[in-house]
């Protein structure tokens, strides 16, 4: 009996995991499209491309899809088990809920081997892919390259500059300011303008901007006569700028290039990281060497009490008068193990030393500084690089452990309706990757270190998981635990 169970749970999976698959990948797809397609359609660009960038996005959905298609599949198998009642006689035969769900739990370990080896080596290069498509369409189509607040300068002699650029319409610019080159005789023009839309044309050739309700600026060059500033509104004017030495779209090497946190391997970015850390530990034994040399008692402290002091401190000593020698509390300083007295010397040979100090202990400060302000930087980008390294785990471990808790729960499901099920799985996984966030700002701020904050979410939901286990294998007559707090809230309300 126990076989045809495990056959029957396995054969549940399938189905209603490639169903939740495919939805949810079909609804981030359209995500997708929703906040790129605008950008996409009427540039010109192959069907080849196109399809590329789809193919290479859908690595991230997928990393997000697959945990929460096999929650899902878990509540609905182990659901339709408890609703055919064959769970109340197999545990009336005597067999323990490990026993009866190990399978599944091979399956799940089995699947996050499989996505810890996507998350780790196929996604970071269908990142590096995709980033590299973009910059290939970036330049070869200059309206993919405006950013808010930028000047663009990919056409020769223009700079292009737009203060908003709205995301809901394709083609529009706010806050238009664009320099022209300068003419033969020396003039430049700047125009301003509210708005202004652009196309291509020519099959990307041509670039046409028609710019509303702005102003041309232009100085005109006479000799002998001055430098003339003309000023002239328009209504419309429209400036078309010639493409064809940028080249149609075009493919370039992806070999070599840089590679940031989300297109690196978990190999590369583990030899990055401790390169940083080696670095760290340098910098380190630098601060110490920098502040230690203040301390030096032969460096240029005991040139104080020579002929190579006097040398320097007689020529400024000669030219003022002499001063009684000062209290010998205040006329003496420690430097390291010596005390250099400073009896007899002058007003400017005393500023002289007091000069020589200051600035010693200014080069001292800078230096300091600036290796502590490259070890912050560094940090930064060490924490940014173990953040992205036990996300990518910690997500490829989630499978695991939804297991612990979509077993119990689907077992507590009376009737294993399609929309219990989903509203189970969205409650769970909204709670998890909420966790994931909130971790993630955490460790922004300082509060955890990247280990912690990547690993609560899987820790909470394992122990959330593991307490329902422990009560389904003490209580199996423990049902329904929505309803039952519903019930409970019902009565404390009446």
């Amino acid at each position: 009996m126990l076989a045809r169970l495990h056959r029957s749970i396995l054969k549940a999976l399938p189905l209603p995991f490639v169903a939740a698959f495919s939805v949810l990948l079909f609804l981030l797809l359209m995500q997708f499209l929703i906040d790129k397609l605008p950008d996409l359609v009427g540039r010109g660009l192959p069907p080849v491309a196109v399809a590329e960038l789809l193919t290479y996005s859908l690595a991230y959905m997928v990393t997000l899809a697959v945990p929460m298609a096999w929650l899902i599949a878990l509540l609905a198998a182990f659901g339709r088990l408890s609703e055919s009642r064959a769970y109340v006689v197999a545990k009336s035969a005597g067999v323990s809920l490990p026993r009866l769900a190990w399978p599944v739990l091979v399956v799940g370990l089995a699947l996050t081997s499989g996505m810890a080896y996507f998350n780790n080596e196929m996604l970071p290069e269908a990142n590096f892919r995709l980033g590299g498509l973009w910059r290939d369409i970036s330049v070869s189509r200059p309206e993919f390259a405006l950013e808010p607040g930028v000047f663009y300068t990919g056409i020769d002699g223009y700079a292009i500059r737009a203060d908003t650029i709205p995301p809901d319409s394709s083609g529009l610019l706010v806050g238009v300011t664009v320099f022209e080159p300068r003419s033969a005789n020396g003039g430049q023009a700047v125009l301003t303008a509210e708005r202004a839309r652009i196309q291509t044309q020519y099959g990307g050739q041509r670039l046409t901007m028609l710019l509303e309700d702005g102003e041309v600026h232009q100085r005109k060059v006479n000799r002998g006569r001055g430098e003339p500033y003309e000023r002239l509104q328009f209504e419309r004017y429209r400036m078309a700028f010639d493409l064809s030495s940028l080249g149609g779209f075009e493919r370039r090497s992806r070999d070599g290039g840089s590679r940031t946190d989300r297109s690196m391997r978990t190999s590369q970015m583990l030899a990055f990281v401790d390169s940083l850390d080696a670095t760290q530990r340098q910098r380190e034994v630098e601060i110490a060497e920098t502040l230690a040399w203040r301390a030096r008692p032969k460096a240029d402290t005991t040139a104080l009490d020579d002929d190579s002091f006097a040398a320097l401190a007689q020529p400024i000593a000669d030219a003022s008068p002499p001063i009684p020698a000062p209290p010998p509390d205040t006329s003496t300083a420690l430097i390291g193990a010596d005390r250099i007295v400073l009896e007899g010397l002058s007003n400017a040979a005393r500023e002289t030393v007091y000069d020589l100090a200051l600035d010693r202990a200014a080069a001292v400060q800078s230096e300091t500084a600036q290796i502590a302000s490259a070890a912050e930087w560094d940090e930064r980008r060490s924490t940014r690089y173990r953040v992205e390294i036990y996300k990518k785990n910690s997500l490829a471990l989630a499978c695991l452990v939804f297991v612990l808790i979509g077993v119990p729960l689907g077992l507590s499901i009376q009737r294993a309706g399609v929309g219990l099920v989903a509203t189970l799985a969205v409650s769970v996984f909204l709670f998890y990757w909420v966790t994931l966030v909130v971790g993630e700002k955490l460790i922004d701020r300082g509060f955890f270190p990247p280990w912690l904050g990547m690993w609560v979410a899987n820790v909470l939901v394992g122990a959330l998981g593991i307490y329902l286990v422990i009560r389904e294998m003490r209580d199996p007559a423990w049902r329904d635990p929505i309803r039952a707090l519903a019930g409970r809230f019902a009565k404390r309300g009446g």
